[in-house]
């Protein structure tokens, strides 16, 4: 089969920073699927990856966290899934991504595509959808089926208009929360309210300020989505006493846990591939989380956050797409697509 990888985090003007080669298909046993690829989404975590690879590696390394395709032949242990279903997966950190013609998958992270929607439409959701389902309502603590007393509850998205903020903005309106979200452009501006915040704050000003002057003087979730360390004073500031927060994106300096000591706030980090990584038994949870998100996609409750599509999937589309998600301008998703879907 065709595949898609790099041996080092070259320049994208260079041909080798992405390049095809053969490799033998993969065979599906114990619990795998063998997905024939019809659609795959770019993330941060893609271009992080590829442009951290400093030493060549000696056989290409494929990425790839988002995909949309349909069941070719499955593991003698799966009870999930058979052969033709359409689905759609972010898959695990520490095996072959999706950037190939067929992928092994564990089917404990797999969910059953949504029937209403495009191959593009859906590949640009597994990733982000999973990340955001977990953030809110595994570490936030939230109760989606709560409305009436989540109303009374105020959540800030830092970084709304991303990926993960785009989908977590949705989930919150649907769960009921007072939901204010961070943008700066217009463009994404627009992109935020559209997608159901409540209230937008510009984090190129004072955000605390802004969130007072909106009326709110402090909030009690807090979801951080951008740069933990630039941000932890404006997070310090706005948490209310007993409240939580959670950080997708890690740190590269120390933060000060006591400054939230005196309010009792919890603090947590969301890695969608935790559960993958360390072979846990909550493995099935993604499974159920991208069972629950497709129903939200056919309802029209949660949008497709795609803006851009690509086709088709090959070296030059994926060095496309890195470099348009390398930029941080994208409002939305990137997803490249194979001629048939």
């Amino acid at each position: 089969m065709q595949a898609y990888g790099f041996k080092q985090g070259l320049s994208l003007k260079d041909d080798q920073s992405i390049f095809a080669f053969e490799t033998p298909k993969p065979v599906a046993t114990g619990r795998d699927l063998l997905v024939k690829v019809l659609a795959v989404s770019v993330n941060p975590v893609d271009v992080g990856v590829r442009k951290g690879q400093r030493t060549p590696l000696d056989q290409p390394k494929v990425i790839g966290w988002d995909a949309m395709g349909i069941v070719e032949t499955i593991g003698d242990q799966v009870s999930l899934f058979q052969a033709g279903d359409r689905v759609f997966y972010a898959g695990a950190f520490d095996r072959p991504g999706c950037d190939s013609d067929y992928q092994l998958v564990d089917e404990r992270l797999v969910g059953a595509a949504p029937k209403s929607l495009t191959p593009a439409e859906i590949a640009a959701m597994p990733l982000t959808g999973l990340t955001a389902w977990e953030a809110l309502f595994e570490q936030l603590g939230i109760d989606p089926t709560a409305k009436v007393e989540n109303a009374k509850h105020t959540l800030l998205v830092i970084n709304g208009a991303g990926g993960v903020g785009s989908v977590a903005t949705q989930l919150a309106r649907w769960s009921g929360l007072q939901v204010i979200a961070t943008a700066s452009r217009p463009a994404s501006m627009a992109w935020v309210k559209a997608h159901g915040a409540d209230a937008i704050v510009d984090y190129h000003q004072d955000i605390v300020r802004q969130v007072h002057d909106l009326g709110w003087q402090q909030v009690d979730y807090i979801l951080e989505l951008q740069n933990l360390a630039h941000y932890w004073s404006t997070i310090v500031a706005l948490i209310k006493p007993l409240g939580t927060i959670v950080s997708t994106t890690g740190s590269r300096q120390p933060i000060n846990l006591v400054a939230l000591k005196a309010k009792q706030v919890k603090f947590a980090w969301e890695w969608v591939y935790a559960k993958s990584f360390y072979q846990l038994p909550a493995m099935i949870s993604q499974h159920a989380a991208l069972t629950q998100l497709s129903g939200l996609l056919d309802q029209g409750i949660l949008k497709s956050t795609v803006t851009k599509v690509l086709s088709p999937i090959s070296g030059k589309t994926l060095r496309q797409a890195h470099q348009l998600v390398g930029a941080h301008h994208m409002v939305g998703k990137v997803v490249i697509t194979n001629n048939q879907a």
